[in-house]
């Protein structure tokens, strides 16, 4: 065999396994819960409302009574007020349990001026308790995150019939 198609085999399989081990790192669960996460804020930022759509699972409920649609809408309605909407999170860390994963963080908002801006911020921003997004994995597909329900023990959302 010739040197030069032995190193090239060589050079192919360091290339291999170089890609497969960064595959392996980009799909652990704990890192795709945090992009997931960090993905899903980012498109509320923008107003997105299509790609935060589909973030979140069809099966999603939280304790505020929101389902998949009703969470959607209500998000919606909030950030409309905010004209220059700023997400920002700290302290986040994730947990994964089986196919359940947990992102937690203190979040605060900004929103730049309008008429319900320092309402928005004064009620997300004094929140003692962090948010807390579980995520659920769909299939064997690594990447494969829903976003299932959103907590916060501390915030309290009346229901207005939305």
């Amino acid at each position: 065999m010739p040197d030069s198609f032995r190193n090239g085999v060589y050079a192919g399989l360091l290339v291999a396994v170089i890609a497969g081990i960064w595959l392996a790192t980009l799909w652990r669960s704990e890192r795709q819960v945090r992009l997931h996460s960090e993905h899903l804020l980012s498109q509320v930022e923008k107003k997105n409302w299509r790609a935060v759509g589909d973030f979140i699972g069809e099966d999603y409920q939280d304790r505020w009574g929101n389902d998949r649609s009703r969470a959607l809408a209500r998000v919606r309605q909030v950030f409309s007020h905010l004209p220059k909407p700023r997400i920002e999170a700290s302290g986040a860390h994730v947990r994964i349990e089986n196919r359940q994963g947990y992102w937690q963080a203190k979040i605060t908002v900004g929103g730049g001026p309008g008429e319900f801006t320092t309402l928005i911020e004064e009620r997300v921003n004094s929140l003692p308790a962090p948010f807390e997004l579980e995520w659920r994995r769909r299939s064997s597909k690594p990447w494969d995150w829903k976003l299932v329900c959103v907590r916060n023990p501390s915030l309290e959302i009346p229901d207005r019939g939305l």
